[in-house]
């Protein structure tokens, strides 16, 4: 497998940054993860423009789109076939030790690999760590990701294959690696950015596919109780969610679910950068 280090494609084995880059000792940056179909990256427009909200948020500099664009399609070309996903990191190089950034460039790493199955169905639990949605991280994609680690670990622990956060307002916000939808009544909903929760590619792209979709704050008694739901990411699309809690849903793979899952197979089928 080669990889993308700062402009130049290595061997895996041979990729280096020094030990002092800040994305290693303080978890200073920023990524992305694309789905790559038939040897391209799915979106990437929208996941660049997520990226540099995100780099905004930080103030991290980053290299031009055409420089990113290019860096990913060449890590792609050069590992196909058999790669299902691509990663681009950006961290803020290196630095002092503690949490002053260096004056130093931004490193800039692109890895891929195959994409990972995904069952039809997902067992999910909530954590007792609320998402703090208005901490200065909030809906940014950074490389900060202890608490994602935690919280997936506590839900492997309990049975379930993703975990789902409540916000400090007691209101559903997302999961892990996930934003996710609830059926209510007849409507298909989920939570606002004010929430908390990451903008996701696959989330924006279904709020203007997907007829009917809303955003509203949901409590979490109410997703805890919902009869149909589904998780949404660039590497799982549209994925049921079988049990909240232990609790079977009365409904895995409902109409809404299907219909948000083929509205966006529809779109990819179009374009692979919408």
């Amino acid at each position: 497998m080669k990889v993308h280090v700062n402009g130049a494609l290595v061997a895996e084995e041979d990729a280096v940054i020094p030990v002092t880059d800040h994305g290693l000792t303080v978890g200073d940056g920023l990524f992305e993860t694309m789905k790559v179909v038939d040897g391209v990256a799915f979106a990437v427009g929208r996941h660049l423009a997520r990226l540099r909200r995100t780099a905004a948020g930080l103030g991290l500099d980053v290299p031009s789109d055409d420089a990113l664009r290019d860096a990913i399609a060449t890590t792609i070309a050069t590992n196909d076939p058999g790669v299902g996903r691509v990663r681009l990191t950006i961290t803020g190089g290196s630095g002092p030790p503690g949490t002053l950034r260096g004056a130093g460039r931004s490193t800039v790493l692109v890895v891929c690999s195959a994409r990972a199955d995904v069952a039809p169905a997902a067992a999910v639990v909530s954590v007792p760590w609320p998402r703090n949605e208005r901490g200065a991280l909030s809906g940014l994609k950074t490389t900060s990701y202890a608490e994602n680690v935690i919280a997936l670990a506590h839900a492997h622990e309990h049975g379930a294959d993703e975990a789902i956060f409540a916000n400090t307002a007691g209101n559903l916000c997302e999961g892990t690696g996930t934003n996710v939808f609830v059926v209510i009544g007849d409507r298909l909903v989920t939570p606002p950015l004010a929430a908390g929760c990451l903008a996701g590619v696959t989330r924006e792209l279904l709020l203007e596919v997907a007829y009917g979709l809303v955003e509203i704050d949901v409590p979490m008694d109410a997703f805890a109780t919902a009869d149909e739901a589904f998780l949404t990411s660039s590497t799982r699309d549209v994925q049921s969610i079988a049990s909240i809690d232990g609790r079977a849903l009365a409904t895995v793979a409902g109409p809404l679910t299907v219909a948000a899952r083929e509205s966006l197979l529809a779109l990819q089928s179009r374009t692979f950068d919408p």
